[in-house]
């Protein structure tokens, strides 16, 4: 090229850059959230079973070359404890647009809130990534200009690495061609000298494609549309766990639940009635729990005078004086086995029950007659219902759900004590609805069976009957006999819920003779027109 000849030692010194520079070019990366292998795998499990990451990795990538490693970044974005996005210079260029969207997600007040609900969850993060699956489809189709730029950078990036291949091709020719005193031929010298400075070009135009390529798919729009995204996929996830939260699905219960029953789980929860009644159901739990907060077991309350019994606890002074005196306790043992011991006298709440809990539900035609507030009598006795099965788990007392119309329709719900009530069991319960007419003797007979098995199998007394209906409805004096002996002998008590029904809470009403102690309900918004009862069951 110059009038001096071009040894091979001068050749390799320019070259030098060049040489070797494919192999020494850094590993471009084509996922923008670095993740270990595990998270990989978990990954690769949640998509292998969730069919709607399928079909939307499906459809974008019948356009989007990028597609499937934008969903698994959303996805690992939202699932990592502690996510971290990789330099802009590590990712290929085809994926600069990817890194930008997952850190316009990443940066939204409304995602960070939204990895309270995800982080640790494969299922909630799936759920998240498909509830910004419109919002990630719109950004795509508006990033037309920056993956041609993406693929401009990325061709110019494959030419720049063809180029510095060419050096080293041309210098090795070189080499082929010098002398014994290293004196390289002019047209090979030639070629080496073109080729530094074809490799010079397209590094050049690679560094400008590359800058491009960047400021495109940084464009503000995106930032725009991704917030949206994280702010909608942030409103789903706090539903569904409220919905969760509403029916008592503890956060590890989910967890450990399979992800195809867990995504049919928040499916019917979502979209058949029961939906309509989460913000109920939540309310009467949380009131029920407030009302266990207040109540003190064992306690003997406020002292209003003196009785007899055989409560040793609440002895009287001098009944303790009298069992001092040898002459005396024979006189003390005969009256302790007849109970007339003197006691303090109290009134306060106190939880007698130890026996079952079991909620009687008319589902007959009128309860579902809607009420003041759009409730109907059959959400509130079913929500009643649903945070007495609560107060049965905490009390670790077994539960049954009686739902009963006519006399020849019922319906038993039993919850044993022993074993986590399985929520596929406890919907079917709120979701039953006989229609028909109002029997009371059908579901308090099955009630009082139940009552005496769990006496003979377990020597269990003292249970709870709570008797949820708006109507009114006559019983035979022979049954009201074998009631009143049942009653006698297993010691339950009987509490009656009359739902906006005037008649059937009136003194001397059948409810109000079978029950201990009636309520009536008038205004179906009010949760706390009920509270009384978890004091005292």
């Amino acid at each position: 090229m110059g009038e001096t000849p071009s040894t091979l030692n001068e050749l390799a010194g320019r070259a030098g850059t060049w040489l070797g520079l494919p192999a020494t070019v850094p590993e471009r990366h084509t996922a923008a959230v670095v993740a270990d292998r595990f998270e990989r795998i978990t990954w690769r499990d949640t998509y292998e079973q969730s069919a709607g990451l399928r079909e939307l990795a499906e459809e974008l990538n019948e356009r989007y070359d990028c597609a499937t490693d934008l969903l698994t970044d959303a996805f690992l974005a939202a699932y990592k404890v502690g996510p971290r996005l990789r330099e802009r210079a590590e990712m290929d260029p085809a994926r600069l647009l990817n890194h930008q969207i997952v850190t316009s997600l990443m940066e939204s007040a409304d995602f960070a809130e939204l990895r309270r609900e995800t982080a640790g969850d494969p299922y909630a993060a799936a759920m998240a990534v498909l509830a910004q699956a419109a919002a990630l489809r719109r950004m795509l189709e508006r990033s037309g200009e920056a993956r041609e730029e993406a693929e401009r950078a990325k061709k110019a990036q494959r030419d720049a690495e063809g180029a510095a291949t060419a050096v080293g091709e041309a210098l090795q020719q070189a080499a082929d061609e010098a002398d014994e005193n290293g004196t390289v031929p002019d047209p090979a010298a030639d070629a080496v000298h073109k080729a530094i400075e074809a490799a010079e070009a397209a590094a050049r135009q690679a560094t400008r494609a590359a800058a491009q390529a960047l400021a495109v798919a940084s464009a503000p729009g995106i930032g725009a549309d991704a917030r949206n995204a994280a702010a909608k996929a942030a409103e789903g996830a706090r539903q569904e766990a409220a919905l969760m939260r509403a029916w008592g699905v503890a956060p590890g219960e989910l967890e450990r639940m399979p992800f195809e029953r867990r995504a049919r789980l928040a499916e019917r929860l979502r979209t058949s009635r029961l939906a309509q009644w989460a913000e109920l159901i939540g309310r009467f739990r949380q009131m029920a729990s407030g009302e266990r907060a207040r109540k003190v077991e064992n306690a003997t309350g406020e002292l209003v005078g003196v009785t007899l019994g055989d409560d040793l606890s609440r002895l009287i002074p001098s009944e303790l004086a009298n069992l001092g005196l040898p002459e005396l306790r024979a006189v003390f043992a005969a009256r302790y086995a007849a109970g007339e011991l003197m006691l303090y006298d109290s009134q306060g709440e106190q939880s007698t029950g130890r026996g079952a809990i079991i909620a009687c539900v008319d589902t007959s035609h009128s309860m579902y007659v809607t009420g003041p507030g759009g409730v109907t009598r059959e959400a509130w006795a079913k929500a009643c219902a649903l945070a007495l099965l609560d107060q049965a788990r905490h009390a670790e007392r077994d539960f049954v759900g009686i739902l009963f119309s006519a006399a020849d329709k019922i319906q038993v719900f039993r919850f044993p004590a022993d074993r986590p009530a399985d929520i596929a069991r406890v919907l079917d319960f709120a979701e039953t609805f006989l229609g028909g007419g109002t029997s009371y003797q059908t579901p308090l007979s099955a009630a009082g069976e139940l009552l005496k098995e769990e006496f003979d199998d377990a020597a269990r007394a003292r249970g709870d009957i709570v008797m949820i209906t708006d109507d009114e409805c006559g019983v035979t004096e022979e049954w009201m006999r074998g009631w009143n002996d049942a009653k006698h002998l297993l010691g339950f008590r009987v509490f009656g819920v009359a739902i906006d029904a005037p008649r059937a809470a009136e003194a001397d009403s059948v409810l109000d003779v079978l029950c201990d102690n009636l309520r009536s309900i008038e205004d179906l918004t009010d949760v706390h027109a009920a509270a009384d009862l978890f004091r005292v069951i």
